[in-house]
């Protein structure tokens, strides 16, 4: 059985079910560079018992440790490494899902050792001890984390009977061995209680001829046990009476204000046909002029509103609507709710259309009809859980489809959305508060709402200044794709002047009608002192709040735009069909001197910036530290502390001149890439020029340094953070950014990455998080080891990274010869992996024209220098990274716990503006 492929996938599908009951889905993609798989099991953390929260989440941890035909812990990962794959799992509420990628050649041994986590895990007695203590360094490590602080008092606020109220992540006090009961025992009672084919699913994709992947996932998947379970059942609901009608405060870590109003509904999985809640969240939700959004930003009240999100599972759904409030919204709380029940009164009265939804049916449609290929990973993880929610033939359909209007069921949702079904959460530093929600100790309070509020909001009339949603000028109407008729690989420079380089490729291997524009401005006056890299980055702030009405309408047709700044300027991408994308960029362009907000509209954006800024020193301390990484040795780039020093003194006033002085001399850089003829891309060049270099000098473009950390041995810097874990971050620094070097620093990285992370955070169990990677800042490759630890502080840290380094070269003179050369045949995979679709290829081009890579084949030359590569090379390489003999940057923070723990020692960078000021630079 084949399901429902969009036209424009050129994949086969094959749907069957085991003869032990397991679904099954297979895709085979002749031209992937990777297989993948994913398999699903409805059990998650609803199903944990009362008195081991959490164990669900266990069982994922304990299902990597080893099994009876595989049964060395860490061996999967370094096979999936070595092989140019990787691999993860994540625990849900009814859902675990397990997958992973690698080469095509080693698929079928993928799937060997994959499969046996459902047939034959070991659940090894000295690692059961060992993984808890990791599972707590995951809960520890969140603790901090206002998503998960917020979500605990939402279980502590619902129907104590519902599997939704349990602790899902675990900790060391629920998963403590128990009188007579050890955890081990309990880990393989839930295993067997839980796992059975019947509750999975699972996807594969591969090159692989469909015949050969139906033997491989009989042979593979067939031993799994078919314990005839059935689904699992919810028979309480997740609301009582008493937890509706209730106003709950809860205070923040960061300085963060929000709104959010929830309507518990029934499950809706089974209009999935026909997405009667995608409809009134397409409503509510929208941001255009006229909507509910755009008059309370007008007021001052909100600054973002999103529409249906919520949890969902069996028996519920919660559809929600959230607001993003200012500190004068948060006074004005009562007035949001009342406009929004206004504003449903408006939809009631006018906008349940059969046009309407005709519209949204028609985007959906157009995005499922030119669908692209995704990533096999992407494409298997994502698709599993549809094997559970649609028919064989909806698999893949599903989640676009909107088969009818029906406007009786949408009026059915429409009319629970009252104040009478309503739970109202606020969440701000001065929320009101009188308890502790146990493991996170968010502080919270709960309070009923009043009949005469409901009674209120019930009858609120919608504002004058409110409007539906006109019909959108921005659908595409041109949906066939034209190919080029001299087909290349690679862009050609249609325009090279000074101050102006454009780079065209019409697309011709993925045939849709879209396209990407990339535009980056450089401007010298953007970057000319930490207080001009403030002001760009409000500019930036205030343009992309001022467009958002204006632009609304083109996000909901399909197209996309980002803004972002860098260390040149500015950069503006635009992405989706490519007939409405000058019209965008006509909008983006035309408002780009911002036409200057009203004063209170200017001091909230750039309160919300300095509010974002603060925040950053509430992340975890390893986001700290690469923060405090990119900030040292990026001059173009400084901390956020210094830009808010300044930030906290611009004036409105400023801004104007600002702007002019920016735009005055510019450097463009241009790629136009997709659906777009050479003459197409000259007539956006004109507009280009038009907007941006009509009042213009060209300018070269901006210098962007790098720190040079060579020659100077270990430097060491410190950064303060108000948290229980220490935090070690390890920099190493390619001098050039010749091929040969990115060689070294890839292939040092892929060999090393999955050991590391075995032997530190698997067997010492120094932490959850804990990584090696490979870091190019400014073209320059550069290797970090990196380690946030809740039980040591930073020099037991660099003394385990340091061990690790010492030993390594040791460990790599055992490789054999096979393993040693399938370790480099896994890194060139990746480095000829083609681009999978339209957008990732747009990226790749983008990101070489950024590298300065105008023959646009690094990665080949790279590919070819990891083939000369011999074992002697690495292993003199690695030795290099030792800490007698390399110069290397360590960034540390002390945990609360850790205090007191002895310091590490070296040459400390105390003053990182003096520490800029006198370091040498690499240029970027």
């Amino acid at each position: 059985m084949s399901p429902y492929a969009s036209p424009n996938d050129h994949r086969r599908y094959h749907y069957l079910e085991l003869a032990n009951r397991l679904r099954v889905l297979l895709i085979c993609d002749p031209e992937t560079d990777k297989s993948a798989a994913s398999l699903a099991v409805n059990t998650g953390h609803f199903d944990d018992p009362a008195d081991r929260q959490g164990m669900a989440h266990f069982l994922e941890h304990m299902l990597f440790l080893g099994t009876r035909t595989y049964p060395k812990p860490g061996e999967y990962q370094q096979f999936m490494s070595r092989h140019g794959g990787s691999n993860n799992a994540w625990t849900g509420t009814e859902f675990t899902n397990f997958f992973f990628d690698i080469d095509n050649g080693f698929f079928e041994a993928g799937l060997d050792r994959f499969s046996q986590f459902f047939i034959c895990p070991t659940f090894a007695p000295e690692w059961v001890d060992k993984e808890r203590n990791a599972v707590d360094s995951e809960y520890r490590l969140k603790l901090q984390d206002d998503v998960r602080r917020s979500y605990q008092v939402h279980k502590e606020t619902v129907n104590p009977d519902h599997p939704f109220s349990k602790f899902s992540v675990g900790n060391l006090d629920t998963l403590a061995d128990l009188p007579g009961r050890d955890l081990r025992s309990d880990l393989i009672a839930f295993y067997e209680t839980h796992y059975s084919a019947d509750r999975m699913a699972l996807v594969m994709l591969s090159p692989a001829p469909i015949e050969t992947q139906l033997a491989w996932c009989d042979r593979f998947f067939g031993a799994i046990p078919d314990r005839r379970l059935g689904p699992p059942v919810l028979s309480h609901p997740l609301y009582r009476l008493d937890d509706l009608g209730i106003r709950i405060q809860l205070t923040p870590v960061k300085e963060t204000r929000k709104l959010a109003l929830t309507f518990p509904l029934p499950c809706v999985d089974e209009y999935y046909d026909k997405k009667p809640l995608t409809f009134l969240s397409h409503l509510i939700g929208y941001e255009g002029e006229g909507s509910l959004l755009s008059l309370l930003k007008g007021r001052g009240w909100v600054n973002q509103l999103a529409a249906g999100g919520g949890i969902s599972g069996a028996n519920f759904k919660d559809f929600g609507v959230s607001f993003g409030l200012t500190p004068l919204g948060l006074e004005h709380v009562d007035e949001i709710i009342a406009a929004l029940f206004g504003y449903l009164k408006l939809i009631e009265r006018g906008g349940v259309q059969a046009w309407r939804y005709e519209e949204k049916r028609s985007v959906l449609e157009s995005a499922f009809r030119f669908q692209e290929r995704g990533r096999a990973l992407d494409t298997v993880s994502g698709l599993v859980l549809n094997l559970f929610s649609y028919g064989p033939d909806d698999l893949l359909y599903g989640d676009y489809m909107m088969r009818e209007f029906d406007e009786p069921l949408i009026r059915r949702f429409l009319a629970k959305l009252t104040p009478h079904n309503l739970r109202v959460t606020i969440q701000a530093p001065e929320a009101s508060t009188d308890r502790l929600a146990r493991w996170y100790q968010t502080p919270y309070s709960v309070q009923s709402i009043s009949e005469a509020e409901k009674i209120r909001w019930q009858q609120s009339e919608p504002d004058p200044a409110l409007h539906l949603p006109a019909p959108n000028p921005f659908i595409s109407t041109r949906l066939d794709a034209r190919l080029p008729a001299l087909p290349a690989d690679m862009p050609s420079c249609l325009i090279d002047r000074p101050g102006f380089r454009l780079w065209h490729l019409h697309e011709h291997q993925f045939s849709v009608p879209k396209g990407s524009l990339y535009i980056s401005v450089d401007s010298e006056h953007a970057v000319k002192s930490p207080r001009h890299i403030a002001m760009a980055r409000l500019a930036v702030e205030l343009l992309t709040d001022h467009l958002n009405a204006l632009t609304y309408p083109a996000e909901l047709a399909g197209l996309g735009y980002q803004i972002y700044a860098h260390q040149g300027g500015f950069t503006i991408n635009l992405s989706g069909f490519a007939d409405k994308q000058p019209l965008l960029l006509d909008m983006i362009l035309g408002n780009r001197t911002l036409g200057y907000p009203d004063p209170a509209r200017f001091s909230e954006i750039k309160e919300q910036l300095i509010r974002n800024w603060e925040n950053q020193s509430k992340t975890r301390p390893i986001s700290q530290l690469f923060n405090q990484l990119t900030s040292l040795l990026q001059p173009n780039n400084p901390p956020f502390e210094q830009l808010l020093r300044h930030l906290r003194t611009v004036e409105l006033g400023e801004m104007p001149g600002f702007v002019s002085e920016l735009f005055a001399r510019v450097h463009l850089e241009a790629l136009v890439h997709g659906d777009w003829t050479a003459a197409e891309a000259l007539e956006l060049a004109a507009l280009l020029e038009r907007h941006l270099g009509a009042n213009s000098q060209p300018s070269a473009e901006t210098r962007r340094p790098l720190i040079s950390i060579q020659d100077r041995g270990t430097l060491i810097r410190e950064q303060g953070c108000d948290h229980e874990d220490s935090a070690l971050l390890v920099y190493y620094q390619s001098r050039t950014t010749r091929a040969r070097d990115l060689a070294c620093f890839t292939l040092a990285n892929h060999i090393m990455s999955s050991t590391f992370f075995h032997e530190l955070r698997t067997r010492q169990q120094l932490g959850y998080v804990v990584g090696a990677g490979n870091l190019p800042l400014n073209r320059h490759p550069g290797l970090i080891f990196y380690i946030q630890s809740p039980v040591a502080g930073p020099q037991i840290l660099l003394d385990a990274v340091e061990e690790f380094i010492d030993l390594f070269p040791l460990a790599m003179l055992e490789f054999t010869e096979q393993q040693w050369q399938e370790s480099k045949a896994g890194l060139q995979a990746q480095l000829s992996e083609r681009d999978a679709n339209l957008r990732s290829r747009g990226q790749r081009l983008w990101v070489s024209i950024g590298n300065k890579d105008l023959g646009f084949d690094q990665r080949e030359r790279v590919r070819e220098e990891v083939g000369r590569l011999s074992r002697a090379d690495l292993v003199r390489f690695i030795t290099q990274l030792r800490s007698r003999t390399s110069d290397r940057l360590i960034l540390c923070s002390y945990g609360l716990g850790h205090e007191h723990d002895e310091r590490i020692t070296g040459q400390f960078v105390d003053d990182p503006r003096a520490f800029r000021l006198n370091a040498a630079t690499l240029e970027g």
